[in-house]
Order: structure tokens, then sequence, then C-alpha cells
């Protein structure tokens, strides 16, 4: 950055003259700002900054080291180089950051905007979100600071976010933008998707990856995860997981090692005009369309029903909350619920609405199916 210097050399008299001129007209005079301090012109500049001092130091920048196997005997295997972003997440020293930035690492090197450098270690990761916790080293506590958390369940499309990472390498970059949607689905590292996902235009780049996505408050409301690019880097859409998934994630991985979802046992999708045509129903219907049931699964147990010359069963709350799509059942069930639990299902049929108890089961490790 350019810092240009002004020389300032006003006789006493001449600005006693101004003083007195300006007393005359009417007005006052502002005293002049100091030529080292930044003018912050809008209220968004203010809030911007201070954002960008309290968080930054909870933001860190990950290196990895990993190794790719080659076919050939005679050549050895290709050392590769990789990073994204991550945070604090509390003071013993567990980072948050995406799974598929530390996946397969074998060494990972944590960097602080104090200058900090430390070694780290994968504690564990979820695929099916992308999230992982790694743990860094030699740190102390007093030199952690721990991200605060917001509801990613109170956010509305329009909403203001900010995004703390280190695109294209360039650590500490703070961007900004809008919560563009809400309940959008992406695919983890896994056959399963994730849903409830916030999509934003805030600037996401390779590198941002797993770091924190923001809102006024300093909140973190999700993580920035992916991209929809053909070229690899911004075109205003990005995806975050999340943060009230990203907690329930974390929890799970530092107290069992492992994040066990809850598996209905359909096939399905959202509604479209060729169901409403097909199946006679309501124009204004939302809810979750049941494709398919799998054989012997908690559905099939609970008596949901494939389509039929009958009709099409459509979920359209689970607990009394509502469900309008196949994406909001992905990330209700992801959010709020564990294998064992048992939930009523409302469902529209055409001969009548009905409501059924599910008990849920463990998700299989590689089926294409909720």
């Amino acid at each position: 950055m350019k810092h240009i210097w002004l020389k300032r050399a006003i006789p006493v008299i001449l600005a006693a003259a101004l003083l007195m001129t300006g007393f005359v007209a009417g007005t006052t005079t502002q005293p002049a700002a100091a030529q080292d301090e930044p003018v912050l012109r809008t209220n968004y500049e203010n809030i911007f900054a201070d954002i960008y001092q309290t968080v930054s130091p909870s933001v860190v920048s990950i290196n990895i080291l990993a190794r790719r196997e080659t076919d050939n005997p005679l050549l050895d295997d290709d050392l590769l180089q990789g990073g994204g972003t991550g945070f604090v997440y509390s003071t013993d020293g567990m980072v948050v950051t995406n799974a598929h930035v530390v996946d397969e690492a074998e060494e990972i090197a944590v960097y602080f905007i104090d200058g900090t450098i430390a070694r780290a270690q994968v504690v564990g990761l979820d695929r099916d979100s992308d999230i992982a916790v790694i743990q860094v080293t030699d740190v102390p506590p007093n030199r952690l600071f721990p991200v605060t958390f917001g509801d990613s369940s109170a956010l509305v499309v329009g909403q203001a976010t900010l995004a703390i990472g280190s695109p294209f390498g360039e650590d500490w970059t703070l961007t900004s933008g809008i919560v563009s949607a809400l309940n959008r689905s992406i695919r983890g590292l896994s056959t399963f998707s994730t849903g409830d996902v916030i999509q934003t235009d805030t600037a996401i780049n390779p590198g941002n990856s797993g770091g924190p996505l923001l809102n006024l408050d300093g909140e973190v409301i999700g993580v920035n995860t992916q991209i929809l690019s053909s070229s690899r880097s911004n075109s205003g859409i990005g995806f975050a997981v999340p943060s009230n998934l990203v907690q329930r994630v974390v929890i799970d991985i530092l107290e069992d090692g492992t994040v066990d979802y809850s598996y209905v046992g359909i096939q399905g999708g959202n509604m479209t005009l060729d169901v409403i045509e097909e199946f006679e129903l309501p124009n204004n219907l939302r809810g979750a369309v049941i494709n398919a049931v799998v054989p012997g699964s908690p559905a099939d147990d609970a008596g949901f029903e494939n389509p039929s010359q009958n009709g099409i069963d459509v979920i359209t709350a689970i607990n009394g909350d509502p469900i309008d799509s196949m994406d909001d059942l992905l990330g209700y069930l992801a959010a709020n619920t564990r294998p064992g639990d048992t939930v009523n299902v409302s469902m529209f049929r055409v001969d009548g609405p009905v409501s059924l108890p599910l008990t849920l089961g463990a998700r299989p490790s590689a089926i294409e199916s909720e």
C-alpha cells in the first residue's frame, strides 16, 4: 500500500484569518483527521473493519504436504502442496476446516496472523459434510482465540456476509456479499448430499475452503466449502456448510471420533410441474417428493409408499416443522436428528394427509439414497 504524506506549513496568521472567516460566516471548522489514521466514511466500513480486526486472529492459513503414488515403480511418488483456511474452535488448539483441505495430508502447517507457525494433526473428519477438525501443537491457550458461532437457522436471503480466508494463497483476505439463497444441497466427499447449505455471492476462491462465513456481528454462520464455476474462480455462487450443522459435526468428532447421520431409506427430489400434472396434485403443494422406498429400510417399515397409479407420497413436515423440499429434509435430518430417534412425519397423499411415526436408522456407508 502506498502512503502519501502531505507536508503542511500554514502560517499562524493565515490559520487565524480562516478561523475568523468561518466564525463570521456562521460556520464551524472541523479538526483535520490525523494523517496516519484511516477515515472510514460509512457505517459499513466501520463494521467491516471492526470484524476483520476482531476475527482475523481466529482465522488461520493451512498449508499441507501430501503424497501421490505413481504407477511406475522406477519413479518416486509425487509430493503435492496445497492449502486452505480454517479457524480456531477452542483454546486447546482445535481448528475447524474442510475435510478436502487436509484429507490424506502427510504434513500440516498452520499459520496465524501474528506470525505464529505450528504443526497440526488431523483429529477427525467427516466426508459427508466436508468438515474436519485438526489440532495445533505448541501454541499456548492465551494465543488462541476461538470464534463465536451464530444461528444459521435464523438467516434470511439478502443478509450481509463477510468471508476471511486465503484465496490463491493471499492470506487473511476479507470479502463481502450477501446470503444469496438458503436450503441448497451440495455433494460432499461421499455419495451423500449435504442439505440446508448457504449460497452466497461473497467472493470465495480456491484457498478460501474451510474459512468462516460471517454475519455482521462477527459470528460464524457457515464454513466456506465450494464454488460453482467452470474456471475455478469466483463467479458469484459460493456455498457454505451451515454453522448449526458444523457445530454438531465438530462435537461428534471430538466426542466419538465419527459422525453418524440419520437414515430414512428413500430416493426422491423436489416438486416439479411434471409430478403435479401426473398425479393431479395442488399446484401450490411443497415438500420432499418420494420417488422410491428402499426395501427393508426405516421408511419401508414405517409405511411409506412407492409412487403408483393411486398417487405419490410427499413429505410436508417433520415433528411439525415444515419441509418444503428434499434439500430441507436433508438439512433437517442432519442438524436435528440422530440414528434411533423417532420422528413424526406428515405426508400428503391423494386420498388424504397422513402422519406416520418413523424410527430413523444409521446412514449406510455407501448408498445413493437418503
